[in-house]
């Protein structure tokens, strides 16, 4: 007999694996060499406006090699820009590139536009449920 956190794990397993299809597909929208690991990085600095390197290590909890790495691509494919940090000249801030902002809009509302097809049947309050709950587990994990 199954559990309820058995069938959470199967059914967390499938939307992963089919998370990271539909995140290499946006990712690719956005520009054919994107990584889906960076476009979530790009999503991030659409959300926040700017961002210290070490703040989006912590905040993806990956380390600050894997970061740069990412960000280094971002910079080369002009989606990303570094600038100095004003309260800290040791520090840099990056932010969205006009161009990486109008990218990462356009994938964005796809995406948005596509998920509200997939819930279109379903209630107001279920959806926002959903969200409730998902947000739970994601902020506790």
């Amino acid at each position: 007999m199954s559990t309820p956190a058995d069938r959470l794990e199967r059914e967390l397993a499938v939307l992963l694996r089919r998370s990271r299809a539909i995140s290499r597909d946006v990712a690719r929208t956005v520009h054919p060499d994107l990584e889906p690991e960076a476009y979530s990085l790009l999503i991030r600095l659409d959300d926040v406006g700017s961002a210290r390197p070490s703040d989006l290590a912590a905040f993806f909890g990956i380390g600050k090699p894997t970061l740069s790495r990412q960000v280094q691509l971002l910079e080369r494919l002009g989606l990303v820009t570094r600038t100095d940090d004003p309260s800290d000249r040791r520090a840099v801030v990056l932010a969205l590139s006009e161009t990486g902002r109008a990218q990462v809009h356009s994938a964005r509302e796809a995406r948005r536009r596509q998920l509200r097809e997939i819930i279109a049947d379903w209630d107001e309050a279920d959806v926002e449920q959903f969200a409730t709950f998902l947000h739970r587990l994601t902020s506790a994990v």
